[in-house]
C-alpha cells in the first residue's frame, strides 16, 4: 500500500469521524452517530457469526483503507464481520428508532441484539431499519455482516478492483459513509421532494408522512431572518416566493425551509433548505442549441471528479477536505464538477449548494470490461453500436439489468433535492451500458427539471439531452451538424494531461497519464495551448459545456490538477483562471 496522505489523515477523529449531521435537507434535532470504533471480523463466506472478533476498525472508512486502521484487502470468498455497542439517550424515550447505513459496499445483513432487522443491497445509497422492537433499555449490541466481490461480481461497483492498475482503483467494501440512530415520531415526515419553479414563482413541496391520523402540515420559508412564508400546506403544495433570488454558482442563494407535521399535538420538526434555479436548453440568436441557467445560456466549464483520498479511498476524511476541493476549483474558475461514477455523502452536495458549483451526477458504472474493440476501437472511429446487445456489454441477465434500473431510481430519488445537480449521467463509455436511450427517457419523466446525458462519450443512441463526446491525445473537433437535430454539444472528457510528482504520488514506478509533462512550467503552458488552439473556438460553433480530467490525481493516474494529497497545485492557478474567463458565450 502506499503511504501517501493528505493533511487531513492526522486530524481524524478515533472517536467519532464525520460527526456532521449526514443529512442537510431533513435535519431533526435528536440523532446519535454511531461512527468510531467496531469489533470487525473477516471470515469464509459460509460462516456464522464469529464467536470472536480479533481487531478493531475505524468506522466510516473501508477496511481496505489505512484511515480503517486495517488497511487489508477483502476477498470475494470471505464475509467482512462488524459489531459495537451502543447505549441509548433520553432523547429515544417514547420515540421510534430508526438505524441508517449511508452507505455500505455491497450486500448487508443487521442484527441488533441479534434479531435480523433487515438486509440491503446496493454499495452507493442510503437505506435505514426500524429497529424499536428488537433494543433493550440498557447496552444493545449491533452486528453487520458484508458481502463485497468487488470486480469479480456484476453489481455496480465503479472504478473499483481487487488489483489495481491503471485508472483502476483500490476496493472499498463494508461500510464507507456515516452510521446512525434517529429517534422519530411513530406519525412524521419521512420523505420531501422540492421542486423550485421560477417562471412561476413558487416551490413545489411534496411531503410523504406516516400519518394516518389526519395530521396538518406546516411551512415556514427564510430568507436570512426574512420570513417568505409562514401557514399550512398541503401534502402536495406550491408556496409562492415573491420576488425570488436566483441560484447560481455566481450568486448561490439558499431560502431556509420549516416543516412540522402536528398530530393531535405531538409535532414532528425538520429543517431543510431550497434554491431557486432552472436549468434548460435554449436556443442562440444563431439558432444554436444551449445549455441554460435561469433562462439565459451558460457554459458550464467543469472537472471530473473521482472522489478519491489516499488514506480513506471512496470516503472523504473529514468535511474540511471535501469543502478544500470545491473551494479551490471554484478559486481556479470553474463553476461546474463532473462527479464521476461515484454518489458522495450528502453532504458534500450541500456543500455544492451554499458555495456554487454545478454538479453532474454520474451513474456507478457495474459489469464486466466490455473489451477493447467496444471500448476503444470503434468509439476513436466514432462508429456507435446499438446498446441492445447485452451480451456484448456485459448486461447478458436480466437481473442485472433490473438491479442497475432500481439502483439508478434510487441515487435519483435521494439526491433529488440537491439544489446543485444539473444533470444525470446514467453510462459512461459503453461500460455496462444498455437501452440507454429507453432509461434516459425514463430519468427525464422521473426528473424533467435537469439535463440527461445519456451515454457520455461513447455509443451513442440518440437520447436526451446531448451530443456528448470524450477525446484524449487526438484533437478536439466538434460533431456541430447535431446541433441541427436540437441536441447541445458538450465535451465531458478531455485533457488528462499529467505531471509525476516525486514526493506527491501514489507510485511513482508505474504511474498513469495519457501525455506526460516534466514540470509545472511545461504542463501549464501545454494546457493553455490545449484551450487557446482547440477549446476556445468551438465555443462559437456550438460547444456548451466542457469536463477536463482531472480535479486531483487518484492512486496510479497523475493527470490531476491538484496532485492526490491535494498539496501541489500542479497547473499554474493564473493561467487556469485566464483560460476559464475564455470559456463563456
Amino acid at each position: 500500500m502506499s503511504e501517501l496522505r493528505t493533511r487531513w489523515f492526522k486530524e481524524i477523529s478515533q472517536e467519532c469521524p464525520l460527526a456532521e449531521y449526514p443529512r442537510p435537507q431533513l435535519e431533526r434535532e435528536s440523532w446519535m452517530c454511531l461512527n468510531g470504533s467496531y469489533d470487525y471480523a473477516v471470515t469464509d463466506k459460509n460462516a456464522e457469526k464469529p464467536e470472536s472478533f480479533g481487531g478493531k476498525i475505524l468506522v466510516p472508512f473501508s477496511i481496505e483503507s489505512a484511515a480503517s486502521g486495517v488497511e487489508k484487502a477483502l476477498s470475494p470468498d470471505e464475509r467482512l464481520w462488524y459489531r459495537r455497542f451502543f447505549t441509548l439517550s433520553d432523547d429515544f424515550k417514547g420515540k421510534r428508532t430508526l438505524l441508517h447505513f449511508d452507505a455500505v459496499d455491497w450486500q448487508c445483513s443487521v442484527w441488533v441484539n441479534s434479531v435480523l432487522v433487515g438486509e440491503h443491497t446496493g454499495g452507493y445509497d442510503p437505506f435505514y431499519f426500524d429497529i424499536t422492537d428488537a433494543l433493550k433499555e440498557c447496552e444493545n449490541e449491533l452486528v453487520v455482516k458484508v458481502y463485497d466481490p468487488t470486480d469479480s461480481g456484476h453489481q455496480q461497483r465503479g472504478k473499483q478492483v481487487n488489483k489495481t492498475h491503471g485508472f483502476w482503483y483500490t476496493a472499498t467494501s463494508g461500510i464507507w459513509q456515516t452510521v446512525w440512530l434517529e429517534p422519530v415520531n411513530y406519525c412524521r415526515i419521512e420523505k420531501i421532494k422540492l421542486i423550485p419553479d421560477i417562471d412561476k414563482g413558487v416551490i413545489g413541496v411534496k411531503v410523504n408522512t406516516t400519518c394516518e391520523c389526519g395530521g396538518k402540515l406546516f411551512a415556514k420559508i427564510l430568507d436570512g431572518d426574512k420570513v417568505v412564508f409562514d401557514g399550512e400546506i398541503s401534502a402536495d403544495a406550491e408556496i409562492p416566493v415573491p420576488d425570488a433570488k436566483l441560484w447560481s454558482p455566481e450568486y448561490p442563494f439558499l431560502y431556509d425551509l420549516y416543516l412540522t407535521l402536528d398530530c393531535n399535538g405531538e409535532k414532528d420538526e425538520v429543517k431543510s433548505y431550497f434554491g431557486m434555479r432552472k436549468f434548460s436548453i435554449v436556443k442562440d440568436d444563431k439558432g444554436i442549441p444551449r445549455l441554460a441557467l435561469n433562462n439565459k445560456p451558460y457554459f458550464q466549464k467543469g472537472l471530473l471528479d473521482q472522489g478519491y483520498w489516499p488514506e480513506s479511498q471512496l470516503t472523504p476524511p473529514c468535511d474540511e477536505a471535501m469543502i478544500f476541493d470545491i473551494e479551490k476549483m471554484k478559486e481556479c474558475g470553474f463553476n461546474m464538477l463532473r462527479k464521476h461514477i461515484k454518489v458522495e455523502p450528502l453532504r458534500w452536495y450541500y456543500h455544492c449548494d451554499r458555495l456554487g458549483m454545478l454538479v453532474w451526477q454520474d451513474m456507478v458504472s457495474g459489469g464486466e470490461y466490455i473489451g477493447n474493440v467496444l471500448a476503444g476501437v470503434l468509439p476513436n472511429l466514432s462508429i456507435h453500436v446499438k446498446d441492445n446487445m447485452y451480451k456484448s456489454f456485459k448486461r447478458g441477465e436480466p437481473e442485472w439489468r433490473e438491479e442497475f434500473r432500481q439502483e439508478l431510481w434510487r441515487m435519483i430519488d435521494s439526491l433529488y433535492n440537491c439544489v446543485s445537480i444539473c444533470c444525470w449521467v446514467p453510462f459512461n463509455e459503453g461500460w455496462g451500458q444498455f437501452d440507454a436511450k429507453e432509461i434516459a427517457i425514463k430519468v427525464k419523466e422521473l426528473d424533467p427539471t435537469r439535463f440527461v446525458d445519456h451515454a457520455s462519450g461513447w455509443h451513442d443512441q440518440k437520447g436526451p439531452d446531448f451530443k456528448s463526446m470524450h477525446r484524449y491525445i487526438v484533437p478536439v473537433t466538434g460533431p456541430f451538424w447535431f446541433t441541427k437535430k436540437g441536441r447541445p454539444y458538450v465535451l465531458s472528457e478531455y485533457g488528462g494531461y499529467s505531471w509525476n510528482i516525486k514526493d506527491h504520488v501514489w507510485n511513482a514506478k508505474k504511474s498513469f497519464g495519457y501525455i506526460m509533462f516534466p514540470n509545472s512550467e511545461k504542463l501549464s503552458a501545454a494546457y493553455k495551448h490545449l484551450h487557446d488552439v482547440q477549446i476556445v473556438r468551438l465555443i462559437k460553433k456550438g460547444l456548451c459545456a466542457t469536463v477536463y480530467t482531472q480535479v486531483s490525481d487518484v492512486e496510479f493516474e497523475v493527470n490531476g490538477i491538484y496532485s492526490y494529497d491535494r498539496e501541489v497545485l500542479k497547473i499554474d492557478k493564473n493561467i487556469l483562471i485566464e483560460t476559464n474567463k475564455k470559456l463563456t458565450y
